[in-house]
């Protein structure tokens, strides 16, 4: 089992910028891919970003350029720098864990509100 915590969401105006983290504890030792997805209402999750083990990176197209995932295995966090914020941003974001194993793991979310 993988338990995954996120933090850092909240309201900022466009053009702003936030940085989510999530920070996994439990079977660490089991996770190969970490990313972050996102729900905004009425819509389905999608992919934002992910990272493997050996930060290799991929990045949904309306996030590139602007968006940044990064990963710490000493820490076993995942982060999301979110920089040049619009409004169509705003979403749940969801933190997930792919395990060797194939098992998925997600957090409980964190929402992001981006408005004036």
């Amino acid at each position: 089992q993988v338990q995954l915590v996120e933090s850092g969401g909240g309201l900022v105006q466009p053009g702003g910028s936030l940085r989510l983290s999530c920070a996994a504890s439990g079977s660490i030792f089991t996770i190969s891919v970490m990313g972050w997805y996102r729900q905004a209402p009425g819509k389905q999750r999608e992919l934002v970003a992910r990272i493997t083990s050996v930060s290799s990176t991929r990045y949904a197209d309306f996030v590139k350029g602007r968006f940044t995932i990064s990963r710490d295995n000493a820490k076993n966090t995942v982060s999301l720098q979110m920089n040049s914020l619009k409004p169509e941003d705003t979403a749940v974001y969801y933190c997930n864990a792919e395990t060797w194993n194939g098992f998925t793991y997600w957090g409980q979310g964190t929402q992001v509100t981006v408005s004036s």
